[in-house]
């Protein structure tokens, strides 16, 4: 084996590779063990309450102590513990975001406008996804409490949010978003779900349909009830009877999404027109009809990305995700300004924007 140590060809002196040093460097690190000012004292040679000063930018403190404290502070790694400070105030400047799916691109926007809030107030975002289990977003949100977080916005999974009482008498400002609270009294922002599915669905019917299709996601959800009422609506203001085999309700898996579709295109008295109730539905819903010979027409609640460039364009019931993020955090904020109101119901409209999908005529 060639033990032979490399020689720099500049000085004649041995050298050793970076990653070598490098692990010479870490080979003592105790991971989890930050240091903390009392290191810097001892290093620097001056008291704690020195390194306060030069950590928090206060006067009394020479140049040249001030230098020592610094070179202390680099060679150590050493960062100010915000945590700690901000606790001995009261406030910990975070809030806690909870989520049903980060995967879904309707939360995109929504997340970033809350974050964007948060970071105007001098605070921090913590999110989490629910998964669309209330015991999953129970855990989360007792969780964000836990690590003293100012407030809460939360997309609720769950219909019972008593376990947040103990929570809300203790301080913590708390905004439900997309979907109310279920039994207790809290701000909530939504979106106009009835309104836009009833406008929604009246556009096909100017359009010529009377077959017209629901498919939506589970009726427990409150977005997804409204969405099926707002239909409902429609139809009846049509004077158009609803027959069972036109809508579906339950879960967004593109499998069972395609058999309720496939099931409404083919039966005896098929569908012209299908109104699909959100983005993930309306997706697996274009794929279908990308297969189907006879022309549907279509329209979905929530935008979708690329929806334009799809020939014909697909038209949508939009929502204002950032809206919605934006108004929840700001009521959030009035709420930790100490700004006194009773709880809250805010609706934000929707808008419905026409492509070509929602236009097609009836094919028979």
């Amino acid at each position: 084996m060639d033990r032979r140590i490399p020689v720099d060809d500049r000085t004649g002196h041995p050298t050793v590779p970076e990653t070598t040093r490098r692990a010479d460097r870490l080979s003592g690190t105790r991971y989890g063990n930050r240091p903390t000012m009392k290191d810097v004292a001892a290093r620097a040679g001056v008291g704690l309450k020195t390194v306060s000063r030069v950590v928090n930018g206060e006067p009394g403190v020479t140049p040249e102590t001030e230098r020592r404290v610094q070179e202390a502070i680099d060679a150590l790694g050493f960062r100010r513990n915000d945590s700690a400070r901000v606790l001995r105030k009261g406030r910990t400047a975070s809030i806690g975001l909870v989520l049903e799916d980060l995967a879904d691109p309707f939360y995109g926007p929504l997340s970033r406008a809350v974050e964007d809030v948060a970071r105007a107030h001098g605070s921090l975002l913590i999110n989490g996804s629910s998964a669309e289990d209330p015991d999953r977003e129970q855990e989360l949100v007792l969780a964000l409490c836990a690590r003293r977080v100012d407030g809460l916005v939360v997309i609720p999974a769950g219909d019972d949010h008593r376990y947040l009482e103990p929570e809300l008498k203790a301080g913590v400002a708390t905004v439900f978003v997309d979907r109310p609270a279920g039994k207790i009294d809290a701000d909530v922002v939504l979106s106009d779900n009835y309104g836009g599915a009833r406008s929604g669905v009246a556009h096909l019917i100017a359009h010529g349909h009377r077959r017209i299709g629901f498919v939506g996601d589970m009726p427990r959800i409150h977005t997804a009830a409204e969405r099926l009422r707002g239909y409902r609506a429609a139809m009846e203001d049509a004077g158009i009877p609803v027959e069972e085999s036109w809508m579906s309700l339950g879960v967004t898996d593109p499998e069972r999404v395609r058999r309720a579709a496939e099931d409404m295109l083919c039966g005896p008295r098929p569908v012209t027109a299908i109104f699909s109730g959100n983005n993930r539905v309306t997706v697996t819903v274009i794929r279908v009809l990308a297969e189907h010979a006879r022309r549907v027409a279509l329209v979905g609640f929530d935008d979708i990305e690329l929806a334009d460039l799809l020939q014909p364009g697909v038209t949508v019931v939009a929502q204002d995700a950032a809206a919605l993020g934006r108004t929840a955090a700001e009521r959030l904020f009035r709420q930790l300004d100490g700004t006194p109101a009773a709880p809250e119901r805010i609706e934000l409209p929707t808008r419905l924007i026409t492509r070509g999908s929602g236009e097609l005529p009836p094919a028979d």
